[in-house]
């Protein structure tokens, strides 16, 4: 079955893009992947002479960037779908919602209702999202502007940029965020095994984290630039004895929703692998009529926060009044995390399977005392 499979590479500057780019063509070529690379648009704007600079305001540039983009995406969707391969890897350099950065939030609903589109809509067009943070912030000395002609930041304007870039993709389904923790090679090492941890190739496996927390204030999260929150339905589909896990979700907020099917299956290491798969609004409608009614329907809201170079989700439940679930992937199970000051980490139930979604799903369990 043919597989198409569109992510953003972005970050703040001097990041490592244009190095990540040639490590994912040789990485992913090697695990049978055709890789197509849809080149930065702001840049060959900008080399061409068009820039906020040299047209009549930053508004119209942005809007000229933004159609490029939306028209280069398609041109290149266009292209995998009449390709021959079986799995294509379509690779931008940034996305759409990278230029949220460069204007108000005012400027960018309006462009978005311009371009027939909206922010959730044009941010969660793809499968996944992964920012590499700028060199300026964990690797001073390699920060540099050689190497791109139409970079002209300062470390200190790189990390501010490199925090709003972040902030632009936060709600994203799919967000992980490279730092500078380790040397460059290892950064890249690191990317490489998000993504082809994010395509469900063997071996590649992340561990996830959660916990019960006390419920936070939740209108003090949503005032957070770097929180936001998303509505989110799932529903567990009927399976025979020995069929994989699987499971739809509606997942966006204010009318704006993306929806996917997700298969969880057991490997022989005892490993749990998940494989996603967009659907349309018409898929999902009809996979429901297979809904195991035997199951509870789960809604919830979540709250991604990015802090420290993590992506934290936080799930708040209609059925608890004091508690929510905090979740967090890592590569690494010994990985230290440092929480956000204002969570109140009640007990770590990563190993309890009551705090699963499937279990959730089977019986509510009971608040903490």
């Amino acid at each position: 079955m043919k597989s198409i499979t569109k992510i953003v590479i972005t970050g703040g500057p001097c990041g490592g893009k244009s190095t990540a780019m040639a490590w994912i063509e040789s990485n992913l070529s090697k695990q049978g992947y055709k890789v197509l690379f849809i080149p930065e648009t702001a840049s060959e704007l900008i080399l061409g002479g068009v820039a906020p600079w040299t047209v009549n305001t930053n508004y119209d540039f942005q809007k000229a960037l933004v159609s490029l983009q939306i028209q280069k995406e398609r041109v290149f969707e266009m292209a995998a779908n009449n390709m021959e391969n079986e799995k294509i890897l379509i690779v931008a350099d940034r996305g759409i919602s990278d230029n949220k950065a460069y204007m108000t939030n005012v400027e960018w609903e309006s462009l978005c209702h311009e371009l027939g589109g909206s922010e959730i809509a044009f941010r969660d067009n793809y499968d996944a999202v992964f920012h590499l943070v700028t060199a300026a912030k964990g690797a001073e000395k390699f920060y540099t502007l050689s190497n791109n002609q139409a970079r002209t930041e300062t470390p200190e304007q790189a990390i501010a940029m490199d925090e709003k870039i972040i902030t632009c993709w936060t709600g994203h389904p799919y967000l992980r965020i490279i730092d500078n923790s380790t040397d460059f090679t290892g950064k890249m090492r690191r990317l490489v095994s998000e993504i082809t941890h994010f395509l469900g190739e063997p071996n590649a496996f992340e561990t996830e984290r959660r916990y019960l927390i006390r419920m936070p204030d939740l209108q003090a999260l949503e005032r957070l630039p770097n929180c936001r929150k998303v509505e989110i339905i799932q529903t567990y589909l009927i399976r025979q004895d020995g069929e994989p896990l699987v499971r739809v979700r509606q997942r966006g907020s204010h009318g704006s929703y993306i929806y996917v099917k997700t298969t969880v299956q057991q490997t022989a290491d005892g490993h749990f692998l998940e494989t996603e798969q967009r659907l349309t609004k018409d898929e999902y409608l009809s996979l429901l009529m297979d809904a195991d009614t035997s199951l509870r329907q789960i809604r919830k809201n979540r709250y991604c926060l990015t802090e420290n170079n993590l992506y934290f989700e936080i799930d708040v439940y209609p059925f608890w009044k004091q508690q929510a679930l905090l979740e967090i992937q890592v590569n690494d199970p010994h990985q230290h995390i440092a929480f956000p000051p204002f969570l109140s980490i009640l007990r770590d139930v990563t190993h309890n399977s009551a705090y699963k979604s499937y279990g959730i799903s089977q019986h509510i369990p009971p608040e903490d005392a």
